[in-house]
């Protein structure tokens, strides 16, 4: 292979994430601000958000709450919001105690609480351990939000809110998922945090 071949396929894959992520713009603008309005709505009341996801997706988790803790753009005070993908001895206590299946769905039951949101990440919408924790997350009367792909699975029935990428490639699915969320931080962040003129 020579460095001709690779220079092509850097700007083949760069084509294709943005050709997809601006495809999605325009099927899903709406829905998209729409979801952000639930989210920002919950958080207002007095709920939090908790993430889950498997394998890249999980890392999309992190990154979510990361962002929330931490900040997007601009110093300001953290905002509640937990990954349920990151405690090891949670995850395998559960895992090895129980199954790997409700390894999301008891630390919903745990920290939980009618108001709060879960929003899960999956490229399949397949994962039985998110539809659990999906389960789970109805009995609390908490808000759910899946970000999907390909078909969207059983989990784009079982959530009050997706969004299914009309892609079948994982890593195109998730380079639009972690766009989504950069919008969804970014808008959080100013409703929360506008702003001032200097």
């Amino acid at each position: 292979m020579t460095t001709d071949y690779f220079i092509a396929r850097v700007k083949q894959e760069f084509a294709a994430s943005a050709e997809l992520k601006m495809r999605v713009a325009e099927l899903f603008a709406q829905d998209i601000a729409r979801i952000a309005e639930v989210i920002i709505a919950a958080m207002q009341a007095g709920g939090k958000l908790l993430f889950c996801g498997n394998g890249g997706s999980a890392a999309d988790a992190q990154h979510f709450a990361a962002e929330m803790v931490g900040r997007l753009k601009r110093d300001r005070d953290p905002l509640p919001a937990l990954a349920l993908t990151t405690d090891s001895s949670i995850l395998t206590a559960v895992g090895n105690d129980y199954s790997y299946e409700q390894v999301f769905s008891r630390q919903v039951y745990a920290l939980g609480q009618p108001g709060d949101v879960l929003i899960v990440f999956s490229t399949s919408g397949q994962s039985a351990n998110l539809r659990q924790a999906i389960a789970q997350a109805r009995k609390k009367q908490m808000t759910s939000i899946a970000l999907l792909g390909k078909s969207g699975g059983a989990i784009q029935h079982e959530v009050d809110h997706a969004i299914v990428i009309p892609d079948t490639v994982s890593q195109r699915i998730q380079e639009v998922h972690i766009t989504i969320i950069h919008v969804w931080c970014d808008l959080i962040e100013d409703t929360f945090f506008p702003e001032t003129a200097a």
